[in-house]
């Protein structure tokens, strides 16, 4: 029997070295998950953090059957800790990669324990998360407002300070 598999959406970002570690998540992503399709990558301010170095961010869409917990500790949280991510108190500190599952499918879920909110609050205020996912995955359906992900990242896509990279700016397959 053929085990479920479900769209998702793994948010990366890094402002510490973005032109070296955004390439070298997604190498190791691509080693570890099934990776369907590659966002730009979208330059922005650092929120929360004025005068910290902008960030490059991007997002991938995985198609899987993993449930989200074992991504995000046993995927995720490993791929950060290989590159050298050291989690501080700081929510807003300045960083060589982030990695976050902000989409899984239809799936609705607030999970402490685990650290897990899904759909990632963010993805309908923020434009960092915003951009990337539409990027990747344009016709997915965020399962709390019913409204596909190009439809959210048009309310961010007029707004100064963002820029998107090109492939003379990054090494990246989605440029």
């Amino acid at each position: 029997m053929r085990s479920v598999r479900f769209p998702a959406i793994i948010a990366l970002g890094s402002n510490i070295e973005p032109h070296r570690n955004l390439p070298r998540a997604l190498d190791l992503l691509r080693q570890r998950l099934p990776v369907t399709a590659v966002s730009r990558v979208y330059e922005t301010a650092a929120v929360g953090a004025e005068g910290a170095p902008t960030f490059y961010n991007a997002a991938i869409r995985i198609e899987t059957a993993r449930p989200p917990a074992e991504i995000k500790w046993e995927v995720l949280r490993p791929v950060e800790a290989e590159l050298g991510r050291v989690r501080s108190d700081d929510r807003n500190a300045p960083r060589c990669i982030d990695l976050d599952l902000v989409l899984y499918g239809n799936l609705i879920l607030r999970d402490p324990e685990q650290g897990l909110v899904l759909p990632d609050p963010e993805l309908l205020t923020r434009a960092h998360l915003a951009l990337p996912a539409a990027g990747g995955a344009g016709e997915l359906i965020h399962p709390e407002t019913g409204r596909r992900l190009r439809e959210i990242a048009k309310a961010f896509s007029d707004l100064e300070g963002i820029r998107t990279l090109g492939p003379d700016e990054i090494d990246w397959p989605g440029s």
